[in-house]
Formats: C-alpha cells, structure tokens, sequence
C-alpha cells in the first residue's frame, strides 16, 4: 500500500508521534521511511557570520541529531530509512521532498515546535493538507 512514507520532523511531541506512526505503518507495510528536518531559514536568514549563523548551525545540530536517531530506531526494526536536513520554508520543503522521493503517505505531527495553539492544527500541517496532491496523516 505505501512504499515511501515521509516523516517531517522537527522534535515537538506531535512529530515525536508521527515519527511512532510513520514507523510503525512501515513495519506493518513493509515500505522505506524517509526522515525531513528543515531549518526555517526564512526566520533568521541565511548565515553570514552573524548571531543567525549560531542558531542555525544549532539548528542543523538538533535537526540531524533528531534524524540520526529517527534512523538508528528505523534500522533497529528492520525498516530502510533515508534522511534530508534542509534549509526553507517547511510546507514548501515538504511538498518538494514528498515529490523527489514519490512519498505514497506524509505522516506530519498536527502542530509543530514554534506552536502551543490548544489543539488547534499548525500552519505547517495545514499548509501541508491543503496542498499536498498525495495523502497525509496528521498525528
């Protein structure tokens, strides 16, 4: 039923489910997980030599903590997983990987890390459900 499943994470306990979800569906299906974190540059700017440049790169340090460990978790079940830090947009980033790696599921947390909005879906998720020409579970 799904050969690709991806994942965008970035450690907020929605994604923390997704990641649950999204591994899980693949052990069940037997399909490859593809693991995106991306650095919302757009916030900070593109590094040069500047305090931005410190958080981003402890942004990419997060970020590729959170897939190395996402990938440790998948090998430990058996399952085949990719990993992609980015820098952009995250719904864009999104779209555009589900698209490269011809994901058949997206499995996003329902809000992100930058929102505590009392149960209310993310502008990342929306985005992401509103636009995305495959199917997408929110978790």
């Amino acid at each position: 039923m799904y050969d690709t499943i991806l994942v965008p994470t970035d450690g907020s306990d929605p994604a923390n489910r997704a990641v649950e979800h999204a591994l899980a569906l693949a052990k069940q299906y037997d399909s490859n997980v593809d693991a995106l974190y991306c650095v919302e540059t757009y916030r900070y700017g593109e590094p040069a030599l500047s305090s931005a440049e410190i958080v981003l790169n402890d942004l990419e340090d997060r970020g590729q903590a959170l897939l190395d460990d996402l990938a440790a978790r998948a090998d430990n079940d058996g399952i085949e997983a990719s990993t992609c830090l980015c820098h952009g947009r995250p719904w864009e980033e999104i779209r555009s990987r589900a698209d490269a790696v011809d994901a058949d599921l997206i499995v996003i947390g329902y809000q992100g890390q930058s929102h505590e909005r009392g149960g209310k879906i993310g502008s990342t998720a929306e985005r992401v459900v509103r636009s995305a020409d495959r199917p997408v579970l929110t978790a």
